[in-house]
């Protein structure tokens, strides 16, 4: 649902310039913003990207169309994106939120962790799920991922963990480069798509192991994207709509090369997954 900003918490790190905002319906949100350094673009990859991510089970920040208002930035002069020398406010309008696991006050967020804790990241899996979604979806650049540790029960579908168990969880973050960023094209590499820390793909023996998201792609229902596409902001796409028709039809013929993809990422300089011969 949308929502609307009500107060800046921080600025963050990367290229799209985005902020930490404090939203009306309780949440705080990583918000890009319209008319970030990057493009409009990105924000309709995110739209999508946190949609068919949660569709396949792959954990990721649930995601808000946020706005805001004139009021907003008048009583927040430092919500603004630094263009060179230039200051520039966001737009007033609707922007792309992804929702931060807890209070930013209280809740540690990590993008790094140490081997020894990595190892036990409850979801690890998800890291096999997430290679199968970026090949699919031409992200043309590594897997993002952040880390937190939380109640198993609350962050992860399925578990079968006691309600009150803690532990590390992983959410796969920032997507603005799938289809290639704002080019909105495939462009296949075998590196594109990879987590930087191989120990997360330490187990994989063959394709069976990125099962079962292999099969929910091949067989990715239509009217997921649909009801993604029809949920984006009429300005978002503005210009880009019949673009992003013709963008859609290739991403749907490319479901069946998924597994070739992963394959030309084992045959690349440096094999990924050291224990599938």
């Amino acid at each position: 649902m949308p929502t609307d900003a009500r107060r800046l918490i921080r600025k963050m790190r990367g290229g799209a310039q985005a902020h930490l905002l404090e939203a009306a319906d309780g949440h705080a949100y990583v918000v890009k913003f319209l008319n970030n350094p990057q493009h409009r673009r990105i924000l309709v990859n995110e739209w999508i990207s946190s949609t068919f991510l949660s569709y396949l089970g792959i954990s990721t920040p649930a995601a808000a169309i946020v706005r805001l208002s004139e009021e907003f930035l008048a009583a927040n002069p430092e919500v603004h994106l630094q263009l060179g020398t230039h200051r520039q406010p966001p737009d007033v309008g609707w922007h792309f939120g992804s929702r931060f696991p807890g209070d930013p006050a209280r809740n540690v967020v990590y993008d790094f962790l140490p081997d020894s804790i990595l190892e036990t990241i409850e979801n690890l899996p998800d890291f096999l799920g997430a290679l199968v979604f970026d090949k699919w979806m031409g992200n043309a650049d590594s897997r993002q991922a952040v880390f937190f540790r939380a109640r198993l029960k609350e962050w992860i579908p399925g578990s079968e963990a006691h309600g009150l168990k803690m532990g590390f969880v992983a959410q796969m973050i920032d997507n603005g480069y799938i289809f290639n960023g704002p080019h909105w094209a495939f462009t296949d590499s075998a590196i594109q798509g990879l987590y930087f820390r191989p120990g997360v793909y330490r187990e994989v023996r063959g394709l069976a192991d990125f099962e079962p998201w292999l099969s929910r792609i091949v067989h990715f229902p239509e009217e997921v994207i649909d009801q993604a596409v029809k949920a984006i902001p009429p300005i978002w796409l503005d210009g880009d709509e019949e673009t992003f028709d013709v963008l859609l039809a290739r991403l749907l013929k490319r479901r069946a090369r998924v597994p070739d993809l992963i394959e030309a990422s084992r045959r690349g300089l440096v094999n990924p997954f050291p224990s599938w011969r």
